[in-house]
């Protein structure tokens, strides 16, 4: 049987580190917490990815919230998909209460309330710094993969990215798309000028159509357009060193799956792109947070899916973490899944044999420990405690340790409307990125195109028809005729003969 003393020793052994670290609380024994016998977690291998499950009402969310302040205060910029709406609160001091003292105390580590400096972000109606993107910065391949078309369509997309190219025309919103896509099938002129491309069978141009539409049903045309969002203005820090947490309020998202798929892939594809490669820094770069990352996983596109499995992979090396949060792990894919470093078990509960299962699967993917029985204890964790296991800063998973994780030192509740307009109006950057754009793009363009080839038409007199266009015909060929000077010769001589059979009289000239 394993002593306090041992538990001790072996935490001490494990969660002690030669850098910068985060305490994320103090370990248990017996269910009784253990003061002072802290369970960090380097900085440095924050971008090693993780996991934070377990099921409703068990306390992920405040994990999450206590994670991104340490980090905040740390001068790591955060990211936070709040789908829920209660982790903005993230954005106002925390109230002091008894039950937050004497956890604390528990933990032996004093508790302070803080203010984190904050963005509030929304790809929709909801209020924030408006995120967008233009067509033309997602390219034919990105866009092809959200839409979901096969290989003859993703052709049509290419050819409408390199007409735009060439024309000088830019593809700013679907609006834009759409019209260089009608132009191109249906206008007879624009039928002539992409055979130098290929061609686009109407088949085809109608599959795109309704795809575009079901994408725009969704919110996209909030989405697509300018100005589009810089992905550097995730790294700002406040006059203290302390960096922001942006919050992008997803709370109108949970039925928009498509939506939500186009703005991850944006997303991680930009930070992918303009991030520099850093390798095995001392802190990252950015941490995001997936909120219910089940709602993400079961409407996911397959698209989504091998992206996400891309970034996971090879966003570390830019100094990005992602951490997802979630009911239980099975709700991840396992190659997502295998990727994740850290990881936060939080209670589970067994109310039919497929929870039981779940449990011991779940159980058996922990480090072995002497000091935990994992699959009963699993089920009865307390709210505000989870089993935890991390990297060590030589890339070694720690020993499992029952937590007791610190409170959030934020407001645990979410933001009336009147502060969500307070930060907006305070915001640095909201301003800029909310002011409507709408600059002369494709549409435009080949619309006034259009307008001007039917006056032009207009203005031109009508062609003649049956007994009058050949009248009109002849007459045209006697005019031409009248204008050679040969016939206006015979003309003349042919008119004065006869002028001298009627009258009598000579008609030749007097010299």
């Amino acid at each position: 049987m394993a002593t306090l003393d041992e538990l001790k020793a072996a935490m001490a052994a494990g969660y002690t580190f030669k850098g910068d670290s985060i305490v994320l609380g103090t370990a248990m024994f017996n269910k009784e917490a253990v003061p002072n016998t802290l369970v960090s977690i380097p900085l440095n291998v924050v971008n090693r990815h993780g996991l934070i499950a377990g099921a409703t009402g068990t306390g992920k969310t405040k994990t999450i919230q206590q994670f991104a302040e340490s980090l905040s205060e740390k001068g790591v910029p955060v990211l936070l998909m709040d789908i829920k709406g209660d982790i903005s609160g993230i954005a106002r001091p925390g109230t002091e209460n008894p039950k937050i003292i004497d956890r604390h105390k528990l933990i032996g580590k004093e508790w302070k309330s803080v203010q984190c400096p904050a963005e509030l972000m929304s790809i929709s109606g909801e209020k924030g710094l408006r995120l967008r993107a233009t067509v033309s910065e997602f390219g034919p391949v990105l866009l092809s993969k959200i839409l979901e078309l096969n290989e003859i369509q993703q052709g049509t997309v290419a050819i409408i990215f390199k007409y735009c190219d060439d024309k000088k025309m830019p593809l700013l919103d679907i609006k834009d798309f759409r019209e260089v896509l009608q132009y191109l099938t249906n206008n007879e002129e624009g039928k002539k000028v992409v055979q130098q491309y290929g061609q686009i069978s109407s088949t085809t141009s109608g599959v795109i159509m309704r795809k575009l539409l079901e994408l725009e049903q969704q919110g996209a045309d909030k989405f697509f357009g300018e100005k589009s969002f810089d992905v550097e203005d995730l790294l700002r820090k406040d006059k203290n060193g302390h960096a922001f947490i942006n919050i992008i309020r997803l709370c109108d998202m949970q039925d928009k799956p498509k939506l939500f798929s186009t703005f991850m892939l944006c997303l991680l594809a930009e930070i992918y792109q303009k991030f520099p490669e850093l390798g095995d820094k001392a802190a990252p770069k950015l941490v995001i947070f997936i909120d219910e990352a089940h709602l993400i996983f079961r409407d996911a596109t397959k698209t989504l899916m091998q992206q996400l499995e891309t970034v996971i992979k090879l966003i570390r090396s830019k100094g990005v973490g992602i951490f997802f949060c979630t009911q239980i792990p099975g709700d991840i894919p396992d190659n997502i899944l295998s990727q994740l470093g850290s990881k936060f078990q939080h209670a589970m509960r067994a109310f039919t044999a497929k929870d039981r299962k779940d449990i011991k699967l779940v159980a058996e993917n922990y480090p072995s420990t002497k000091f935990y029985d994992t699959e009963t204890l699993i089920t009865e964790l307390g709210i505000g405690e989870a089993f935890v296991t991390v990297l060590d800063e030589k890339g070694a998973p720690t020993p499992l340790a029952h937590t007791l994780l610190c409170a959030p030192r934020t407001r645990m509740d979410v933001l009336t409307p009147d502060e969500q307009d307070t930060i907006v109006s305070d915001s640095e950057i909201a301003a800029d990125y909310n002011e409507v754009i709408d600059r002369k793009s494709a549409y435009e363009m080949l619309s006034g195109k259009i307008e001007a080839a039917a006056e032009e038409s207009e203005d031109k007199p009508a062609p003649a028809k049956g007994k009058e266009a050949k009248e009109s015909t002849i007459m045209d060929k006697i005019s031409d005729a009248t204008k050679n000077p040969m016939v206006k010769t015979v003309m003349r001589e042919v008119t004065r003969g006869i002028f001298g059979m009627l009258f009598g009289k000579s008609t030749t000239r007097r010299r």
